[in-house]
């Protein structure tokens, strides 16, 4: 069981954000969805974290940023080997 926090910054037109999720469900890691398409406090609260406006952004921990569906950072930092 994967006990990190995650937090993920996408849309709903996003592709990479729509696989990004589909990605953590197959791994069994729980994970928070903020909209940033309809949540302007989250979409502000984003750029701020990662410095653009691109989709999606994960963070890890408050700590780690991943910007994009980038699986290998993602395994690594969860710590999922498959």
């Amino acid at each position: 069981m994967n006990n990190k926090k995650v937090e993920i910054y996408s849309t709903e037109s996003c592709h990479f954000c729509q696989m990004t999720k589909e990605f953590f469900i197959a791994n069994n890691v729980p994970f928070t969805n903020y909209n940033v398409g309809i949540d302007t406090i989250k979409r502000k609260e984003m750029i701020e974290k990662s410095g653009q406006m691109g989709v999606p952004v994960i963070v890890i921990d408050d700590k780690d940023i991943v910007v994009g569906f980038d699986k290998n950072k993602l395994s690594e930092f969860l710590v999922i080997t498959n």
